[in-house]
């Protein structure tokens, strides 16, 4: 019987012909022309669409969202502690809403009437003044003064031009009465999401972590600089505009001003204001020293209110805001004026907050990505190795010997 003949083959020539036998699968694309693409495509630019029209439909209440947002991060302290006394949410947020209103409708309305009243007054004052010739005589005991007023007088009709500023200072005192009624309504729309706000405050934010894709600690870490950047601007802006009502009604009380006190917490009030500020009171009392007469009293009191009072803004909010905001003095400057500008008056927190979102996200980008690179180990990214994306072959394969039997020869 013929002994068969044994032949043995290297590793290697059998791996080429089991993959010679075996077929090749190649890749498949991603086919966005498939009905499950499609349907995700139409998904997105729902969403899209439905997003920009709910934008369309909270602009007109944004600067009520704004400022009930606000209210209610600052608020928030006391609440939680009422909210622990009381054992009820709804009598808890009814009872912070109510103290809101008093805290901030009482003083709005001493001011906005004070307001009213002096300057019907202040017009009337001023052209009675300029009418009966009693600050020329004031002025020609000053002979560079009187060849000052003389070159003015020649060009500018001072009569005339006080009789229009009366007419404009009244009719915009009515202005101010029928656009306090717009007030009125949005600042009782304001309490009345203050109200939900303070009460169902857990589910929202359970319902804004689940929308958003971010960890949970990313949103516990947005939300704090939210809310640390709020607060910063409203106690940074009452600080500000305390210090200033005290400079101002300061130098009333020092130039023999009546009613210091009183014009003192109207500046302070008015400071707040972004587009108006305390100048509104110490310019008219400038310009009323000097038409009586007290030139001296006049230049002090412009000058302590142009260098002192305008400047202790700039000096003071980068040292009360500026750790807690967490921004460079030049973007809380931009955040802050270029809110005003671009959303009124709910810009001077909404664009100090939106500067800080983006800020934050970007750093919870930039930290995302790092962590990824750290993760893929040397030499592994793509286009490493002697091919591109190929798995490295061992350098030496050591195994049995394959053997393959063939009839012997004859």
């Amino acid at each position: 019987m013929p002994v068969p003949c044994i032949r043995l083959l290297p590793l290697g020539r059998l791996a080429e012909n089991r993959l010679a036998a075996t077929p090749v699968v190649a890749p498949v694309a991603p086919a966005w022309g498939l009905r499950h693409h499609s349907h995700t495509l139409v998904l997105v630019v729902a969403c899209a669409i439905g997003v920009y029209l709910c934008y369309r439909l909270a602009l007109p209440f944004l600067s009520s969202l704004v400022w009930s947002l606000t209210l209610a991060v600052v608020v928030m302290p006391c609440h939680r502690w009422l909210e622990a006394r009381l054992k009820s949410r709804s009598a808890a947020a009814l009872i912070s809403v109510l103290a809101v209103g008093l805290l901030v409708v009482t003083p709005a309305l001493f001011v906005g009437q004070q307001l009213v009243m002096q300057a019907a007054n202040g017009a009337t004052l001023v052209n009675a003044k300029i009418e009966s010739g009693e600050w020329r005589r004031a002025i020609d005991s000053r002979p560079r003064l009187a060849r000052l007023a003389d070159h003015i007088e020649q060009r500018v009709d001072l009569p005339g031009a006080a009789q229009k500023l009366a007419a404009w200072l009244t009719a915009g005192a009515a202005a101010i009465v029928k656009g306090s009624v717009v007030q009125v309504v949005a600042f009782a729309l304001t309490l009345y999401l203050l109200f939900y706000l303070l009460r169902d405050r857990h589910a929202a934010l359970r319902a804004l972590g689940a929308l958003l894709p971010l960890a949970d600690a990313e949103i516990v870490r947005l939300r704090e600089r939210v809310s640390d950047t709020i607060c910063a601007t409203v106690y940074g802006t009452l600080a500000v505009s305390a210090v200033q009502g005290l400079l101002g009604g300061l130098m009333f009380w020092c130039l023999g001003l009546p009613a210091a006190l009183l014009w003192g917490v109207v500046m302070a009030v008015l400071a707040v204001v972004p587009v108006l500020g305390a100048f509104v009171v110490w310019v008219p009392a400038a310009l009323y020293l000097a038409l009586d007469g007290s030139w001296g009293k006049a230049l002090i009191l412009a000058v302590w209110g142009t260098v002192i009072v305008g400047s202790s803004d700039n000096l003071l909010r980068p040292v009360l805001v500026g750790g807690r905001l967490k921004l460079h003095t030049v973007l809380a400057f931009i955040g802050v004026v270029g809110g005003v500008l671009l959303f009124g008056a709910a810009g001077l927190v909404l664009g100090p907050v939106l500067l800080t979102i983006t800020m934050v996200l970007l750093e919870i980008w930039r930290e995302r990505t790092a962590t990824e690179g750290a993760l893929i180990p040397d030499g592994e990214g793509p286009g490493s190795g002697s091919a591109a994306g190929a798995p490295e072959q061992p350098a030496a394969a050591v195994a049995p010997a394959a053997a393959e039997t063939r009839p012997p020869a004859g």
